[in-house]
């Protein structure tokens, strides 16, 4: 005997599952028209298209779907003369299980699908209450000897089929829609304070440039998800000083973002003191990040303190990818990595260097986000990419230039992101 849940997520009760899957995917059913069949399932019974294709024979494949549940019934139409087609109008050993007979014998009667008997019931004790139509039609019926509900059907071929309920069944389904309904809410829940933490991020991201005479900067953040691990500022040292990070945080979504949280708090807490000594900077907040994350925690930062008097810009390059410094010449500097990552080492220190940002150069800071983005093709956007569109682009200010950049990575990877896409662009002026 086939059965098909007619209950939401019914054939998914039972223990969890320790073996390979497996579950039953389809029942063949011989129709004389498979047209006419389909319009029966899916108008009548309420079912849906599980599949309709055109098989290299030209036979045509037809499924149709309960409401809930996994399987589907093939609708066939075998040749007229064939040993198949003898099946049709048979039983076929199908029963559709639901919670509430009544309710589906009510509904698909007014359809105008033909039953042999009326949905039988066994006797129980029950307080008076208003009845529904079903309700009074099944009252005084006998139960079969198993208990429970049933009747048949057929369809327009004479094809006959079960449709039963008991007890056990409906106490099964009262469950999971309970618990359905639980997990529908804790997952609201979630979504809702997702949205606040995702709100709560973007503020932390700069909210104001620190106006520069000589330096016309931008910088973006494009997560992957609703919160992520990327980290940019720009943060004001002073006497006309500006500080330009850009950090990529080990770990994604919530735990990437508390981190995020954690070591720009350091940052912006202690950053007077990178007037003088960008190193001492670092290395207390190293510290800090290495004292209150976990042991595998760490961040690769990229911080330039950039003087808009003198032009100068000096760096201290944290594990991080190297920034590309694209000079109006058109030669290329990469600023490499100075020392360590932050926050995995409780002795750590930092060596720093320095350039001039000149009028017409471009500066660029970027996390892995923007190279190693994959075309359909499996192709890096990869530096040269980058550096090519930093040149190609380089005319623009800022702001039109970051947009530009972000604009080639996307479209190089149209599909789904999966990394923060995290950009500074500085060009000297």
């Amino acid at each position: 005997m086939t059965s098909f849940s007619l209950a939401t997520g019914f054939a998914d009760q039972g223990k969890e599952q320790q073996s390979p899957h497996l579950r039953v995917h389809t029942v063949n059913i011989f129709v004389r028209d498979q047209e006419r069949s389909l319009r029966f399932f899916l108008d009548q019974l309420g079912f849906s298209l599980a599949f309709d294709v055109r098989l290299q024979t030209g036979n045509r494949w037809l499924a149709v779907a309960p409401p809930d549940g996994t399987a589907v019934l093939t609708l066939i139409a075998p040749e007229p003369e064939s040993e198949l087609a003898k099946l049709i109008g048979r039983s076929t050993g199908i029963v559709f299980v639901t919670e509430d007979v009544a309710a589906k014998y009510v509904e698909w009667r007014k359809n105008g699908v033909r039953f042999h008997n009326t949905p039988r019931l066994r006797r129980v004790k029950y307080q008076p209450v208003e009845e529904s139509a079903a309700q009074t039609l099944l009252l005084g019926k006998q139960a079969p000897v198993w208990g429970g509900v049933f009747t048949r059907f057929e369809d327009i071929d004479g094809n006959t089929f079960s449709l039963v309920s008991f007890d056990e069944m409906n106490q099964a389904v009262a469950e999971q829609r309970r618990a359905a309904a639980e997990k529908l809410e804790s997952e609201r829940r979630a979504a809702h304070e997702m949205e606040i933490a995702r709100q709560v991020q973007a503020r932390l991201f700069p909210q104001s440039l620190p106006p520069m005479k000589t330096l016309d900067y931008a910088g973006t953040c494009i997560q992957a998800h609703q919160v992520g691990g990327d980290y940019y500022d720009f943060l004001p040292l002073g006497d006309g000083r500006l500080g330009l990070v850009l950090g990529d945080i080990a770990g994604k979504g919530i735990a990437g973002a508390l981190l995020m949280a954690n070591l720009q708090a350091n940052l912006r807490s202690q950053c007077a003191m990178a007037l003088d000594e960008p190193q001492r900077l670092l290395r207390s907040v190293n510290q800090l990040f290495y004292d209150n994350t976990a042991d595998n925690a760490y961040a690769t930062l990229f911080f330039a303190e950039y003087d808009d008097g003198t032009q100068r810009l000096r760096y201290i390059n944290c594990g991080h990818l190297p920034a590309l410094l694209l000079r109006h010449d058109g030669a290329l500097v990469k600023l490499d990595s100075t020392c360590t990552v932050l926050g995995l080492f409780n002795e750590w220190d930092c060596a720093i260097r320095e350039c001039q940002l000149s009028a017409g150069d471009t500066l660029a800071i970027y996390t892995d986000g923007v190279t190693e983005t994959f075309s359909a093709t499996e192709e890096e956007f990869g530096e040269g990419r980058l550096v090519a569109a930093l040149r190609r682009w380089r005319e623009l200010n800022a702001r039109e230039l970051l947009a530009a950049v972000v604009d080639e990575v996307k479209h190089f990877c149209p599909g789904e992101q999966y990394d923060d896409i995290t950009l500074i662009v500085a060009r000297g002026r």
